[in-house]
């Protein structure tokens, strides 16, 4: 039988996923290549034998999603499966005009097939879009659930930069752990408030594999979903959060549109900064594709250690990386600090970029006069200190979820500005969870997908 050729488009997380559940042992297809983009540096490498499986004992070459055309011509491509998320509905079809044109199909893949089963109860946390609150829900939820009792293992969506087979499954403790796999500062940024909290977090590539080791520990797994994708395990509750900041985002972006859909509960967060307006209208198109869902309004609060380090003074602000980039925000915690507590001007990092932040600049050159704390790489980190220590600045606010200043050294004072999930709306997620274990009890509750 002639195998159907396959190119999957995506960016070291869905992809690795889509093809494991889907095309790994699967006879009828042939994965003949990966393509890269969003994250730097992943490109121009393998997906490795080991993870491959049997079919592919040479592994699977990943290429830069620039020669997608080229590769669709040179390896007779049948189908282009397109993997990753937090992308609008145009960008999405412009990929697949691109993709027919070259004369192949273009594929989404959905729930059905690429979402596991777990042993035990499963409560995802994912978003419409990067950036709206999800990770501090997740940490709000985890601490609930602890104080009911329940063994917590958090799951995060994958972001493997590094090599792949020693990041087929990974298991975060401690503090030391993050430095043993050698985490990227996106990563830092994700496990280390779980780890801190005392929840045990786990990550990787094979997420068969960490599911089933996940379950050894846990009476309840929450799937921290990232880049507004949709979970990988099949989830008893999905919470999906919602920014106001961004209206009308929730129904035009890929996936964030489908887990809003998929909601039971959805939390519009940060609606102390938002206008009444906008929040309305989140609601309203909520409403519009999700009867059902409890909405929960939540605020994420900014506090500083030492508001005098910022009141009256210029300061750099440096943000989560990909709030900035894929996510398309123009400003996150740290320019909420700036103007809480009265900085004199936010100054533009721009005449000071160096390297790959300069790069970064380039691809996304919405980002504005903010700083994005990338630091894929050793030398990406060496570059983002670099750069704040070259900036003509009084103070630097570090509005990214760690302290930045456990990484790189900066010259000039600086403070970090924290959020957390403060519900100010009845039910709020207590209310959620022990109505959700209670229906359970009962065996009031079923998957969603039975």
């Amino acid at each position: 039988m002639e195998r159907t050729k396959i190119i999957i488009m995506g960016a070291a997380g869905r992809d690795f996923h889509n093809f494991n559940t889907r095309y790994r042992d699967n006879e009828r297809y042939e994965v003949v290549a990966f393509t890269a983009t969003q994250i730097p540096n992943i490109a121009d490498r393998k997906y490795p034998a080991e993870l491959a499986g049997r079919l592919y004992p040479a592994g699977i070459p990943i290429h830069p999603e620039s020669d997608l055309e080229r590769l669709i011509s040179q390896l007779q491509v049948d189908a282009v499966v397109f993997s990753y998320s937090d992308v609008s509905f145009s960008y999405v079809m412009e990929k697949s005009a691109l993709v027919n044109a070259a004369g192949a199909d273009f594929t989404l893949l959905g729930t059905r097939g690429t979402m596991l089963q777990s042993s035990v109860p499963v409560i995802a946390v994912v978003a419409v879009r990067t950036g709206s609150g999800k990770s501090q829900t997740s940490r709000k939820l985890s601490g609930l659930l602890r104080a009911m009792g329940k063994r917590v293992v958090a799951v995060r969506h994958p972001m493997p930069y590094g090599d792949l087979v020693k990041q087929r499954v990974q298991r975060y403790a401690s503090l030391e752990d993050l430095r043993r796999f050698e985490c990227t500062i996106e990563e830092m940024e994700e496990y280390e408030p779980h780890i801190v909290n005392g929840t045990i977090v786990y990550a990787g590539v094979d997420y068969e594999a960490i599911l089933r080791q996940a379950e050894k520990e846990a009476d309840v797994i929450v799937w921290d979903g990232g880049n507004n994708d949709m979970s990988f395990f099949e989830p008893d509750l999905t919470i999906t959060i919602a920014d106001p900041h961004r209206p009308g985002h929730e129904t035009s972006y890929y996936p964030g549109a489908t887990n809003l859909r998929l909601a039971d509960v959805v939390v519009i967060n940060k609606v102390e900064s938002a206008t009444r307006e906008n929040i309305d209208a989140v609601r309203h198109n909520i409403r519009a594709v999700n009867h059902d869902a409890v909405i929960i309004e939540a605020a994420s609060p900014i506090s500083v250690d030492d508001e005098t380090v910022i009141r009256g003074k210029r300061v750099l602000v440096v943000e989560d990386g990909p709030t900035l980039t894929h996510g398309g925000m123009a400003y996150g915690a740290g320019v909420i600090a700036a103007r809480k507590f009265g900085a004199a001007a936010v100054i533009d990092p721009r005449p000071w970029l160096v390297n790959s932040i300069a790069d970064t600049y380039r691809k996304y050159p919405h980002i504005g006069a903010l700083l994005p704390a990338m630091g894929y790489g050793d030398e990406q980190v060496h570059d983002l200190e670099t750069t704040i220590n070259r900036v003509d600045c009084d103070a630097v606010i570090i509005g990214t979820p760690i302290d930045l200043r456990r990484i790189i050294t900066i010259n000039k004072p600086s403070v970090r500005a924290r959020y957390d999930l403060a519900e100010i709306s009845s039910p709020g997620l207590a209310e959620v969870l022990s109505d959700f274990f209670r229906s359970r009890a009962a065996g009031d509750v079923g998957r969603r997908q039975e």
